[in-house]
């Protein structure tokens, strides 16, 4: 699939064409300018105005797109936070797949100039989006070079795949599909031999410790985290926690604004190894319940 994801009208990469990955990630804020001084500070970004609109902002990091950054309105009552989004096929069709799982669809499917989004949470009430249409036009270039990770830390992993892979179509039977395996405790979603997210149990849903609620982590990787760190803290961020992994040091952070997210060693996470056992069959076999909650998140961001 690297090697034609392209839409022949376009010459950029469909969502359709990917579906089932992360395709981008956006922050909403209150400051939007405040939110640009801070990332531009500590994780070194420029930006370029998105073609949503001056209120949205494209992250760029050496010429290349990393992140949106959007404005919240101000009679909008919502969290300001990361939230990753997913390619689809059909929004709409995704969105009924989300209520159908215990899911809660939040906003949208909203129309934009260059597609369709949605903003979500899943069953344990983790946020996240689905995008349908055009992706940013180095996409391709986006998910080779990974300037994000994302971890999803939820009740029971294994639970959290049999959704989203419902939902998503991972480890489906169409062609292309996301791969989805053990790997030790965690689930790994795969596609092209690109490790897209790692699923970990653990979460408890009313844990005053965002650390331990279920919740989407938006990862960056950078050249030294101590320093990363220290930047923040004189920018006007928070430590929320700092820790070793197998992968090398990692730091949570909240900026100015209330957002989460953490900085790792620049190094990828490595792919699961060839052996782990698949999880396709629970979750291609697993059974559908059919009760919606009733909570509301935040507004759709969405790729360009």
């Amino acid at each position: 699939m690297d090697k034609d994801t392209t839409s022949a009208e376009s010459g950029r990469t469909m969502s359709r064409d990917v579906f089932g990955a992360p395709c981008w990630i956006s922050l909403m804020t209150r400051d939007l300018a405040g939110a640009q001084a801070f990332y531009g500070a500590v994780l070194g970004w420029q930006f370029r105005t998105a073609k949503l609109g001056e209120q949205f902002s494209i992250a760029m990091r050496e010429g290349l797109s990393v992140a949106g950054i959007g404005m919240l309105g101000p009679n909008l009552r919502a969290p300001v936070d990361w939230t990753p989004y997913f390619a689809v096929a059909d929004a709409d069709e995704t969105a009924a797949r989300i209520r159908e799982r215990s899911g809660t669809v939040a906003v949208g499917p909203i129309t934009f100039p260059v597609g369709r989004g949605a903003l979500a949470a899943d069953r344990d009430g983790a946020v996240f989006g689905i995008w349908e249409g055009k992706l940013i036009s180095d996409w391709q270039t986006w998910r080779k070079d990974a300037p994000v990770w994302l971890r999803l830390r939820t009740r029971d992993a294994l639970d959290a795949a049999i959704f989203y892979g419902q939902v998503l179509d991972w480890a489906s039977e169409k062609t292309g599909c996301c791969e989805v395996e053990y790997v030790g405790e965690e689930v790994v979603l795969r596609q092209d031999g690109h490790v897209l997210a790692r699923l970990s149990s653990g979460a408890v849903d009313a844990a005053p410790d965002p650390m331990v609620q279920a919740r989407w982590h938006v990862i960056f990787p950078v050249a030294d985290v101590a320093a990363t760190v220290e930047s923040a803290r004189r920018n006007g961020g928070f430590v929320i926690g700092q820790r070793y992994t197998t992968e090398g040091a990692e730091a949570t952070l909240r900026d100015p604004d209330g957002a989460l997210f953490t900085v790792a060693g620049r190094a990828a996470p490595a792919p699961p190894s060839a052996g782990a056992a698949s999880a396709a069959a629970a979750t291609a076999s697993a059974s559908e319940p059919a009760s919606e909650p009733a909570s509301e998140k935040g507004p759709a961001g969405g790729p360009e």
